[in-house]
């Protein structure tokens, strides 16, 4: 008889049977897991989360509740998931020319919050047309024939707007005075400035800023004005400074000189990585004539009575061009009896 050999055949078939459950089971754990979620984001976007309640909060004196709810373009109802908030925030700012921001935010599971800030004017800008009354953040709000007393608003002369009407933002078309414009609103949001008179633009390379105390600060190019308006405070600020009038100059990128109506002073400013300290030196001279052209200096400071512009690049204080600033008669000598004792070729009143 024979013997019966085994083979392994049903063995084998076995073996693919069970990894062709495993992988099947693996392909149905897969489809309920994407079926339970398509259910519950589906859910989530229809059924659930849809507004059952709206709270407006902040300050708007000109509006009421249901013309901010009514402006936003969001209704009870819809679903929290769904809404563009930036958009509607906008519509907000847009619609209502007195409401400066306007922050929308979703607070689960049904409620809809919208915060809104009213517009604080904060100056008035001269243009060749009229005058724009502005807000703290740079939201024109009326153009104007005449300029608005509102608690003493600063003056900006020479922004050259690119839009002139109300509930737009203001822009130049002068990227380098928008520049300094933006800088000016960042400074305005944290200070008020009503010690500040006017601030002119219109050579964005000489702005100059005048306070109210008498004081005049021309502070350069439009490049760091927020830190530049911090310089100047802090000199004026100091005890040495503090009362007189007079007229404040950026020297170098951290440094301000003080010259003072009458009298020959110095002061300079430098920075520090967190605060800005002051140190004080005073000079005493005998007065130099005044010619009488009206700009209430002497003639070998660092103002011309002719009013000559002139640049000072390596900031000594002297004119890089100083035969040309003070040579009006053309004889290649500066005016009015220059001495020159050490030969250097610099006016000895300079330097």
């Amino acid at each position: 008889m024979n013997d019966v050999e085994k083979t392994n055949i049903e063995r084998q078939n076995s073996g693919k049977r069970m990894r062709r459950r495993k992988r099947m089971m693996s392909v149905y754990v897969i489809a309920v897991v994407l079926l339970v979620l398509t259910i519950g984001i589906t859910m989530c976007f229809t059924f659930l989360f849809n507004i059952d309640s709206i709270v407006v909060s902040g300050e708007s004196q000109t509006y009421d509740y249901m013309k901010i709810v009514e402006v936003s373009e969001i209704r009870a109802g819809d679903n929290l998931l769904r809404l563009n908030t930036k958009k509607s925030e906008q519509h907000i700012m847009d619609e209502l020319l007195y409401v400066e921001t306007a922050e929308v935010s979703r607070d689960f599971p049904s409620t809809l919050r919208i915060n809104v800030t009213r517009c604080i004017p904060a100056y008035n800008v001269q243009y060749d047309d009229g005058v724009l009354l502005v807000s703290r953040q740079g939201k024109i709000l009326s153009d104007n024939n005449f300029y608005s007393d509102i608690e003493n608003l600063p003056v900006i002369y020479g922004l050259e707007p690119a839009d002139t009407e109300a509930g737009k933002a203001l822009k130049s078309v002068n990227q380098n005075k928008y520049e300094a414009f933006s800088q000016i609103i960042s400074r305005f949001d944290r200070d008020d400035n009503t010690q500040i008179e006017s601030i002119d633009i219109t050579n964005e390379y000489e702005i100059t800023v005048n306070y109210r105390n008498g004081l005049i600060f021309e502070m350069g190019n439009w490049n760091d004005v927020e830190y530049k308006l911090d310089l100047a405070q802090n000199v004026m600020n100091d005890e040495n400074i503090k009362g007189k009038k007079g007229c404040l100059k950026m020297v170098g990128s951290n440094q301000c000189s003080f010259r003072g109506n009458g009298e020959v002073e110095t002061t300079t400013a430098a920075v520090t990585t967190s605060t800005i300290s002051t140190t004080t030196t005073t000079v005493t001279t005998e007065p130099v004539a005044d010619y009488g052209y009206d700009d209430g200096y002497s003639d070998y400071d660092y103002y011309d009575d002719y009013n000559y512009n002139y640049n000072d690049s390596d900031g000594d204080g002297i004119p890089d061009d100083y035969n040309v600033w003070m040579d009006v008669d053309g004889d290649g000598y500066p005016d009015y009896g220059y001495t020159d004792y050490d030969g250097d070729g610099i006016p000895d009143q300079w330097g």
